[in-house]
């Protein structure tokens, strides 16, 4: 996948006259060719060139996990045999199996996670590289190439900290919100990161209204230190700090994303500080009860203590719900599908 700038560049340097990069450009995001060949209003000698140099599709298709809620998660290959996880999650239907007009995707920014979040099946295994900006658009155009639909909202809440692959991140955002590009309105987008201060500032200073979730999942530094490492580099002041930055450059309320685990952050008392924390950002909270993963032996809360939780916050004027999570069971937790599918390989 090309940026217009890194296309225009390419094709000054082969001496091509420059409306061949909206002939590329169209190609590739509109008419969505699959190998350079069907683009055949280019000559066939700067067919090859951009065949040898940029593959159109960097991802593969492996698996498909469809969920009784209509959620799908598919497994692709990259192209040197590692693995990432996407997942389509329809806009919640009246009754499971009706078809929805609303699609989010759910879109992976590395492979693995170097960040150990506890909760999280992605660090298993491990990290092993970021993905660039053509595999990270790539898991876009197969998805909908594969299911038939189109995606109307995108979160970076899949595989890997975002904010660490921040140069990839800004490109592929470049790529999927141009009008040469997929199109995908930047409030329709959202970043989500475990907490990382410096590139949250960078972030803000991006310049498309795209939204911004942070990972919480502990209102107080003892808390979130048993579940985020990246706490104790970034404590939860600092955070809050880089937080209220990004709400004095972009008008649009931070979601703090709160998992939901039983015997660790889910009792009355982390309710009211949450409460706190989040009125003092005008911030919405998303709770998620705990999604069970192999390996890890934290437990799912009780329905009656999640609802005791939202309603202490609801209480104290704070925009909260209460998501059951889809995909539970298609293993739909972040990195479930490749850690299994790489211990095949073992």
């Amino acid at each position: 996948m090309l940026t217009q700038n890194q296309l225009a560049g390419l094709l000054e340097r082969q001496q091509q006259p420059a409306y061949r990069a909206t002939q590329i450009l169209d190609w590739i995001y509109k008419k969505r060719a699959s190998s350079w060949d069907e683009m055949s209003n280019l000559p066939e000698s700067l067919r090859e060139i951009l065949a040898e140099q940029y593959p159109l599709r960097p991802l593969k298709h492996t698996l498909t996990k469809g969920s009784a809620d209509t959620t799908r998660k598919f497994l692709l290959e990259l192209a040197d045999k590692r693995y990432v996880e996407t997942v389509l999650i329809p806009a919640s239907p009246a009754l499971y199996g009706e078809k929805s007009d609303r699609h989010t995707l759910c879109v992976s920014s590395q492979v693995g996670c170097a960040y150990g979040c506890k909760f999280c099946a992605s660090g298993l295994d491990g990290f092993s590289r970021n993905l660039t900006a053509a595999e990270i658009v790539s898991q876009i155009i197969l998805v909908e190439e594969l299911s038939g639909e189109k995606v109307n909202n995108l979160v970076f809440m899949g595989m890997g900290e975002p904010l660490a692959n921040f140069s990839n991140l800004c490109e592929a955002l470049e790529i999927i919100t141009a009008e040469w590009g997929l199109q995908i309105g930047a409030r329709r987008i959202t970043i989500s990161t475990s907490g990382l201060v410096p590139q949250i500032k960078k972030l803000a200073d991006f310049p498309r209204q795209i939204r911004l979730a942070i990972s919480l999942h502990g209102p107080d530094d003892e808390t979130r230190d048993k579940i985020m490492p990246v706490n104790r580099k970034f404590p939860v002041d600092e955070l809050f700090e880089a937080l209220r930055t990004w709400n004095l450059k972009k008008n649009q309320k931070i979601t703090l994303e709160y998992i939901l685990i039983d015997g660790v952050n889910a009792e009355p008392e982390h309710a009211y500080i949450l409460a706190k924390r989040a009125a003092s950002l005008k911030a919405k909270v998303n709770l998620i009860p705990y999604n069970t993963v192999d390996g890890l032996e934290w437990k799912r809360p009780s329905d009656t203590a999640c609802l005791r939780f939202k309603n202490i916050l609801s209480k104290a004027g704070v925009s909260a719900t209460l998501r059951l999570e889809k995909g539970h069971d298609i293993d739909a937790a972040c990195g479930q599908l490749r850690l299994k599918k790489e211990k095949e390989k073992l």
